[in-house]
């Protein structure tokens, strides 16, 4: 066999293969989609990271457990938490509690997912509903909480109107973005 023959085998074969070839690159895989390995579309994956992550916030936050609190913050943001959460009006401070705390709102943002919480904190006998809203990023693979800000509607106090008023909201151990 000559050497001419040998290439049209060569490219015969190469033709034979190549359908095969481009249905491996297209669809990643037989469900069609272009969906991560957790099964989600990156927008549901968002949402719930998301979630996740405030959600084990304000679990620490009711344990009032501030490492807890900590390890769902974003490492930048370490430093700004561990000189104020437990300060005198910091998330973590001695004469807060917080004995409801409540997810309202999920939604996508500019600096990531914003995430709206209802908390409810008491100061001694009196209690105030407060609205928060987290900034959620992702870091790498995984995610977690680059700011903490007021929510953007004031919530009225849940005590007596003839009682002196809470104390104002506590300001965020986190720098929003």
């Amino acid at each position: 066999m000559g050497r001419s023959h040998r290439s049209r085998y060569a490219g015969l074969a190469l033709l034979a293969l190549l359908p095969a070839a481009l249905a491996a690159c297209g669809s990643g895989g037989q469900d069609g989609g272009d969906t991560p390995p957790s099964g989600k579309a990156p927008a549901e994956e968002a949402a719930a990271k998301s979630r996740e992550r405030v959600q084990a916030y304000l679990d620490a936050l009711t344990a009032r457990d501030a490492a807890a609190g900590r390890s769902q913050l974003c490492a930048p943001t370490h430093a700004a938490f561990d000189s104020a959460a437990t300060g005198p009006n910091g998330d973590f401070a001695d004469h807060f509690t917080v004995p409801e705390a409540t997810i309202t709102e999920v939604r996508s943002g500019p600096n990531g997912q914003e995430v709206s919480a209802s908390i409810t904190v008491a100061a001694g006998s009196r209690k105030a509903v407060r609205a928060l809203q987290f900034t959620v990023t992702r870091s790498g693979a995984d995610w977690c909480i680059s700011g903490e800000a007021p929510g953007e509607r004031a919530v009225e106090p849940t005590t007596d109107p003839a009682e002196p008023a809470p104390p104002a909201g506590a300001p965020s151990p986190v720098a929003s973005q």
